[in-house]
């Protein structure tokens, strides 16, 4: 089982979402695997809707931290940030493609082993960027 209880300095994503982080996060587990964790309000809201506080996905060689809780500002989808993502090979990095595309359009025409980082976007509108550690 993977856990963090060490005392050292770690590095993780945090993700805003809006309204589905519990879906979001269960998906990030089918492609990575891992041990999730949900945190939700307690109350019921009139949507019947479930909002999470807190969650976090602890997979090897990733940890996803997620909330539907947004700023005052609310939240905004952009291109100025991305998830980086280190793939021992090309073999990983061909398997991550198809997996956090989902049912999307398949992001590449043609061969794409040869470049050193590919980009993406999931089903919850989250870049990712792949790159390739053995090259």
């Amino acid at each position: 089982m993977i856990t963090h209880t060490d005392k050292k300095a770690m590095s993780a994503v945090f993700i805003t979402f809006s309204g589905n982080c519990k879906k979001a996060l269960t998906f990030y587990q089918s492609c990575f695997g891992g041990v999730l964790q949900v945190k939700s309000f307690e109350k019921e809201f009139p949507s019947n809707k479930e909002i999470v506080v807190s969650g976090s996905l602890l997979a090897e060689g990733i940890t996803i931290h997620g909330s539907d809780l947004v700023h005052n500002e609310g939240r905004k989808l952009g291109n100025y940030i991305s998830v980086f993502l280190g793939c021992r090979d090309r073999e990983q990095r061909r398997e991550l493609i198809e997996k956090l595309t989902g049912t999307k359009k398949k992001p590449f025409d043609g061969n794409y082993d040869e470049q050193k980082l590919i980009e993406l976007t999931d089903p919850f509108d989250v870049r990712w960027v792949l790159g390739v550690l053995d090259q």
